[in-house]
């Protein structure tokens, strides 16, 4: 008796497996596919090239105030060239530490682009997984990533049923 549940619980077992649903989304798809993201992909685009035109400026003076230097250094007192020497390198390090601020791990566009997308990827994901539990998907992948997949049924792309879920038309061509 004992062998014949071991056995009804173990095909019970495979069974399960078997019967376990995989899916695949394509998070740039759908990112790519809400105005929203756009939108704030282009305000960042924005923002950094204002950025590194304020750090290119600062360089330019740099540059300048070096110039400057090299042109009068004959004329000046060695006193007067350390000065200018260490206003040179002071300016510098400013704008070394202004260019890790701004664009470096963790600075200001890494907190920027953590501040506009991650309400929408937060929607999106919220979605992926109303469309798994719904559907009864035990994985879904997303094919953007690190995960490399050598073939996948379109039938399994879930990317336009989250597009749907989140509202949004589905666009009508290839992806």
């Amino acid at each position: 008796m004992k062998k014949v549940i071991l056995t009804l619980v173990a095909f019970g077992f495979v069974f399960n497996s078997m019967a376990q649903r995989f899916g695949y989304v394509d998070s740039n798809y759908i990112l790519e596919s809400i105005p929203e993201y756009q939108q704030k992909q282009n305000e960042l685009n924005e923002i950094s090239v204002q950025w590194q035109e304020e750090i290119e400026k600062m360089y330019a003076e740099i540059d300048r105030m070096y110039k400057d230097y090299q042109a009068e250094q004959i004329l000046l007192t060695d006193d007067m060239k350390r000065k200018r020497e260490q206003a040179i390198i002071e300016k510098e390090k400013e704008a070394k530490e202004k260019q890790k601020q701004r664009f470096g791990f963790q600075g200001d566009l890494f907190q920027k682009r953590q501040q506009f997308t991650k309400p929408i990827q937060d929607k999106v994901y919220a979605a992926i997984k109303e469309i798994a539990d719904a559907r009864g998907y035990a994985v879904i992948f997303d094919k953007a990533g690190t995960l490399t997949m050598l073939y996948t049924s379109a039938k399994y792309d879930l990317s336009e049923d989250v597009l749907d879920e989140l509202g949004y038309s589905v666009k009508t061509e290839d992806k």
